[in-house]
């Protein structure tokens, strides 16, 4: 059996169910390439109470864990929620390819957690990121929303330094202010509105992402308003 367990933000963020899931498991597998946890491996083992197996790409990607599955209760644990990056949703097509059973358990994410801006979340459009390299197609993305009155919604790649990010969003923020926020759900959250050069500096530890608004609300525009 593979479990695929949704962690949540914080240390703290797994669920009653997820707990439960883990406890049947003999191996414990933590992915630990797609974001940069606000916590340690560490803490997240005194809250479950077993030993964690820190999990790579290429591990993840392979057939690995649909062999041990076939032979044993084993899970996934993935920060946020379980199914957000594709990888994911790959191991649930070589489950069942395979027959091997597995279950999805899901919990928070920052697609969740964003709405704390003041935000309406059916007003965002399509998510994009910042790479850590040079590049910048999510410029394109943001456009395509701007077109029908859409918040954009843009991660930061793992190892990706803020001051960085802000300095590659310029291009597309201009002189309009942006929402930066960091570590939305744990207890050191922090969100900032204002404008490129005054969020330059500022101290935002990972993981961070940005929102780029489209036309406030003017609920929108009160609830920001705390943030400048």
């Amino acid at each position: 059996m593979l479990y695929i367990i949704g962690l949540g933000l914080d240390e703290k963020g797994i669920s009653q169910k997820g707990l439960e899931a883990v406890k049947k498991c003999r191996k414990i597998y933590l992915e630990n390439y797609t974001v940069e946890f606000p916590y340690s491996a560490r803490e997240l083992e005194k809250i479950i109470k077993k030993k964690i197996i820190p999990a790579e790409r290429g591990f993840v990607e392979s057939d690995n864990l649909i062999k041990e599955a076939k032979k044993e209760d084993i899970c996934l644990l993935v920060y946020g929620s379980p199914l957000t990056a594709t990888t994911h949703i790959s191991l649930i097509q070589e489950a069942e390819k395979n027959k091997v059973k597995y279950e999805i358990i899901y919990s928070a994410s920052v697609l969740d957690a964003v709405a704390e801006t003041g935000l309406q979340v059916y007003k965002f459009g399509k998510i994009t990121s910042i790479p850590n390299f040079e590049a910048d197609s999510f410029n394109e993305t943001v456009k395509e929303n701007r077109k029908i009155n859409a918040h954009s919604l843009i991660l930061a790649d793992i190892g990706l330094d803020f001051n960085d990010a802000i300095r590659r969003l310029e291009k597309t923020a201009g002189k309009d202010r942006i929402i930066a926020c960091s570590r939305l759900g744990t207890k050191d959250r922090k969100i900032f509105y204002g404008n490129i050069n005054e969020l330059k500096n500022k101290k935002v530890e990972a993981p961070f992402c940005f929102v780029i608004p489209a036309k406030l609300h003017f609920m929108e525009e009160e609830v920001l308003a705390k943030f400048r």
